[in-house]
């Protein structure tokens, strides 16, 4: 029994010991992650909305047409990526079809409207016919940051006379 005593004292160290903590190692190993390379400049869809509307008593179509613009200066977002700007061509037109006014809107149009931060990185994205109301038809348009739901909301209004005013939309919150 001698025997089995001498083992067992061997032995039982050596299990114990096995069931101790691992060694921990204090090396953080990150797999390197390659930032995705910019694609070819994004553009917007084209559109085009038409809308008839009842204003001072007589009949008129409205046509607002959104193009991607090569001409203006893109932008880049945070990784580079470059976006293409929007020019906005809005028609009145009367019911013989003859053009009341025809305004062309790009970004520099709302620069007033703007922080520097949309000056150097939005686009001019949207711009929708709101409503008809005394001599002014309003519109609303907003400048975007490019694929978020950034933007600065915006009221274009167009007088009887042909005059637009823009301001920044302060009843959306």
């Amino acid at each position: 029994m001698n025997k089995k005593i001498i083992i067992a004292l061997i032995v039982a160290p050596l299990l114990f010991s096995s069931c101790g903590k691992k060694k921990q190692h204090e090396d953080i190993i990150v797999q390197d992650v390659e930032a995705p390379k910019p694609q070819d400049p994004i553009r917007m869809q084209d559109y085009r909305q038409s809308t008839d509307v009842q204003w001072l008593g007589k009949q008129y179509q409205i046509e607002v047409s959104r193009t991607a613009s090569d001409s203006l200066a893109m932008v880049k977002d945070e990784l580079g990526q470059q976006f293409v700007d929007n020019r906005i061509v809005l028609k009145v037109i009367r019911a013989d079809g003859s053009v009341f006014c025809t305004k062309t809107f790009t970004k520099a149009a709302f620069t007033d409207c703007l922080d520097d931060d949309y000056r150097k990185t939005g686009i001019l994205e949207g711009f929708v016919f709101d409503r008809a109301e005394g001599n002014q038809l309003f519109f609303a348009a907003s400048v975007s940051h490019p694929q978020t739901d950034e933007y600065i909301p915006l009221v274009v209004t167009l007088s009887n006379f042909a005059e637009v005013s823009i301001s920044r939309d302060n009843t959306i919150e």
